[in-house]
């Protein structure tokens, strides 16, 4: 027999080296067994061309492990090459793929190894923080919108003095509450004492929007973010309408107001860099706004000396062909493609206009460039953008080109729901927000709610076999190593429901539920196991502001609640930072491996590890204590090894306190409270050196 539980490779650097190969170039690849058994393993290598079986060499026994190897080559020309291995003993053949040991031969879940793909090395495993800027903290409120200041979408805008306040169900993209660059320098030592990493920031473009997903202007921050430093618009005495918004149009034309809040974005990005944070930007290039300079709907920059007539005020405009106008009807103008029929959201026609692709390309490198110098994009509704598919996909070849040619180390995230695997193939995008692999089965595994709390499934509460199932189909069908370590792991966003909010496991949102029913019956001690699971999990660990300080929410607008400043979830906010910590401290969960444990029903139990350390994650999904026996000799981990718990999360609270844990015949046994998390670590390195390991306070179980 062949110990099933002992096989194991992934593309983690112990098992592929160079973990990033390039064309022409030699690559290793090692597979792991169990010393005891009797076996011939084979590295299958497919090709276009062909297929090659290597025979691997026992390279190095370890432990109770035995390693094998091969080289390969890895050829000039091949865009994708697909692997598995076939293990075999004188009773029994087992094939080894992305799913693990089958009998079956490998189909779909064979290993994938795109030559010269890499991601940027800052990247993979960074604690990443989502800033919606209006909400975040209003740091200036000279730069303030103000009531009345214009129209947009059938309404006023509404300067809101309330930093309290609910956000209003039909009005929130009209409704400003200050938020702003200033506000993000303020709290910049708060986000690095966190550990963070990355912001990664909503729209900050020139846009009339809370939300600002309708850019009016790409070349410029807008001001309201930024400085107003020229306010010579007026506005008409109260309970009269400014129909014009000329002090608006003043506002966010006026060269001085654009140049002030660029330089502020500068120095923004130089701070954050200060101190060790890096800085990705929302870019919204699948559509503008109809407030765009391009378009013009609204008329605010038609007889503006410093700007070409819009495409909606002249059919003579050099943007007519940066929108699909239906010309067969009139008023031509009226009449123009917008994305999912929204007039507001009017779609760029890059088929149409060379010119167009240029400028956005442009666009891409100067934010990248000095003297801006942010450190990538995050990219909205990327694969919408154009008018076929093959178009999309060749203007993001374009994109990644035009990006990494000025900086080389970007990082470029889509947005994206479903299998990405088209477009994460080395030369278009880096990864994608991780929604497939990580927000979904993560909230329907320990809340059973859907992203929007627009349902509930009870079935999948607790369902460990369900989980994996939808885990492991979703990342071997959307990446390969290098993509998954940068994935964007979010619980909430600005797009669905907070995660806090979706434990009361109530359905609905806000405008039949009511504010109140999003922080009714919230349960802290499951938030709490969401994050222990996002800090250990592969990928891009991915805060949205004020999840940390307990913010709750049903979907938007109500998860754009502002940040609470001074009443702030402290304990959250410290078991955050202490889940921060122990992912960065451990290059493990940055880069290393991942092998579920099996644990039984209930209980989700899994291990991140390298050849030096292992860190060991069991959440007790439900309602009762219970002891279990747990084999982790699957992570490499000898059969006699002790353990040291490093965090408990329970129903009553967290520690942080050190306990050891002993390893008998490759098991832990072990007691877990209901609804709680456990984190253990083993270290080889420790463990060799007894008197180190004992000379600490550790206590003994």
């Amino acid at each position: 027999m062949i110990a099933r539980n002992k096989l194991f490779h992934d593309m983690t650097l112990d098992y592929l080296q160079p973990t990033e190969p390039k064309a022409g170039s030699k690559a290793y690849l090692y597979f792991r067994c169990s010393k005891d058994d009797a076996v011939d393993v084979s590295l299958i290598w497919e090709t276009r061309k062909e297929t090659i079986n290597y025979k691997m060499d026992l390279h190095q026994i370890e432990d109770d492990n035995a390693y094998y190897m091969a080289k390969v080559e890895i050829p000039e020309d091949e865009k994708m090459i697909h692997y598995y291995f076939v293990i075999k003993s004188p009773d029994m053949v087992l094939y080894y793929d992305q799913g693990g040991a089958t009998s079956v031969m490998p189909d779909r879940l064979k290993f994938r190894l795109i030559p010269d793909f890499s991601t940027p090395d800052w990247a993979k495993g960074a604690v990443m923080y989502q800033i919606f800027v209006d909400r975040f903290r209003n740091g200036d409120p000279d730069n303030d919108v103000l009531t009345d200041e214009y129209e947009y979408v059938g309404g006023r805008s509404v300067r809101v003095t309330n930093w309290r306040k609910d956000p209003d169900p039909i009005g929130d993209i009209r409704e400003f509450y200050g938020g702003d660059l200033q506000g993000v320098i303020d709290k910049l030592d708060y986000l690095k004492d966190l550990g963070i990493d990355v912001i990664y920031f909503n729209p900050l473009f020139v846009s009339p929007s809370s939300h600002k997903y309708d850019t009016q202007d790409y070349d410029h921050i807008d001001p309201h973010f930024g400085k107003i430093v020229s306010d010579e618009g007026k506005l008409l005495e109260d309970g009269e309408h400014n129909k014009d918004a000329t002090r608006y149009i003043d506002r966010v034309t006026n060269i001085k107001n654009l140049e002030a809040s660029d330089e502020l974005f500068i120095k923004t990005v130089e701070e954050a860099h200060k101190r060790g944070i890096k800085v990705i930007l929302d870019g919204v290039f699948n559509h503008c706004g109809s407030f765009n300079k391009w378009l013009d709907k609204e008329r605010i920059y038609e007889g503006s000396k410093n700007y070409e007539k819009g495409a909606y005020v002249s059919k003579d405009s050099p943007y007519h062909d940066f929108f699909g106008f239906h010309k067969d009807k009139w008023p031509y103008n009226e009449n123009y493609d917008g994305w999912w029929g929204y007039d507001t959201l009017p779609k760029l026609n890059y088929e149409g206009s060379k010119a167009l692709e240029d400028y956005i390309l442009k666009i891409a490198e100067k934010w990248v460039s000095e003297p801006y110098n942010a450190d990538g994009w995050r990219l909205d509704v990327a694969a919408d953008l154009g008018h076929s598919s093959e178009y999309n996909h060749e203007f993001w070849k374009k994109f990644r080109k035009a990006v990494k040619r000025v900086k080389p180390d970007a990082l470029i995230l889509a947005e994206h729901y479903g299998i990405a695997e088209n477009w994460l193939r080395g030369d278009e995008w880096d990864s994608v927000m991780n929604y497939d692999a990580f927000m979904e089965p993560v909230s329907y595994l320990l809340t059973g709610m859907e992203k929007h709390s627009d349902d509930y499934r009870e079935d999948l509460v607790g369902n460990v076999e369900a989980f994996w199932i939808r885990m492991t189909e979703a990342m071997s069908e959307n990446f390969v190593c290098s993509s998954l370590q940068v994935a964007m792991n979010e619980l909430s966003n600005h797009d669905h429901s907070r995660f806090l909010t979706r434990t009361n496991k109530m359905v609905g949102r806000c405008s039949n539920l009511g504010f109140a029913a999003a922080e009714a019956g919230v349960n802290k001690a499951v938030m709490r196991q969401a994050v222990v699971l996002q800090m250990t999990w592969p990928g891009a660990p991915t805060i949205y502001y004020g999840d940390e300080a307990g913010v709750c929410g049903f979907t938007d607008p109500d998860n754009r609640r502002t940040y609470p400043w001074g009443l702030e979830d402290i304990d959250m906010i410290d078991f955050h930072r202490e889940m921060i910590h122990i992912h960065k401290s451990n290059m493990e969960l940055r880069t290393g491996s991942l092998r579920k444990l099996d644990a039984g029903d209930n209980i989700l139990a899994y291990g991140r590890f390298n050849r030096i350390c292992a860190t060991i994650v069991v959440i007790n999904c439900g309602e009762y204590e219970t002891i279990k026996e747990i084999d982790v000799t699957p992570l490499g981990i000898p059969m006699e090894a002790r353990l040291i718990r490093v965090m408990e999360s329970s129903r009553q609270g967290f520690k942080t306190d050190k306990l050891c844990y002993n390893i008998k015949n490759g098991k832990l046994v072990r007691t877990y409270g209901a609804q709680s998390a456990v984190v253990l670590q083993y270290s080889r390195i420790t463990a060799v050196n007894e008197e180190a390991f004992w000379s600490t306070n550790f206590f003994k179980m």
